[in-house]
């Protein structure tokens, strides 16, 4: 399996518990992506929080590690990039927020799928609000074919989490 249709079959499987997931965990608190949507994330904050806690493996200009497509050999990948050249993107606001706060490992535990993230969770170092502050900044910086492309991701989950 390609690192390519691994990402692929991760976002599947992940926007589509990841809610659901997060709602548990979260001890109820709304985090859904429309909390998101309708929040006042602080863009500034987000920037400085994001190179005191990610920047480390995400770079400081949101370039990812090396050879973030090709698997190190425990199995896991580098960190990809949050700029326009990674996946990022390509995630509802909810996924996006889960992997932060719990981790990638945990997320797809939960989920059933076998797969080594490297991705820690921040949920013990950043509040609920940083996380989004976080998320809103590398938004940002995106061109909006991206931005629209992931909006329309997340409407598409929103509209699914009424569809139960």
């Amino acid at each position: 399996m390609t690192p390519r249709s691994v990402y692929l079959a991760l976002g599947v499987v992940t926007v589509a518990v990841a809610t659901i997931f997060l709602w548990t965990r979260s001890g109820g608190t709304d985090h859904t992506a429309e909390n998101l949507i309708n929040s006042s994330a602080d863009v500034a904050a987000g920037e400085v929080l994001y190179a005191e806690n990610c920047a480390a493996c995400h770079g400081a200009n949101l370039e990812g590690e090396e050879n973030w497509r090709s698997p190190r050999d425990d199995g896991s990948l580098p960190a990809p990039p949050h700029d326009a050249s990674g996946h990022t993107w390509h995630h509802a606001d909810s996924m996006l927020f889960a992997y932060t706060k719990l981790g990638g490992a945990e997320v797809l535990a939960a989920q059933g799928v076998d797969f080594n993230s490297g991705m820690p969770g921040f949920g013990d170092q950043l509040s609920d609000g940083e996380i989004w502050d976080i998320l809103a900044y590398i938004k940002s910086t995106w061109p909006e074919r991206e931005r629209a492309t992931q909006a329309e991701r997340t409407a598409q989950d929103i509209a699914s989490q009424g569809d139960g």
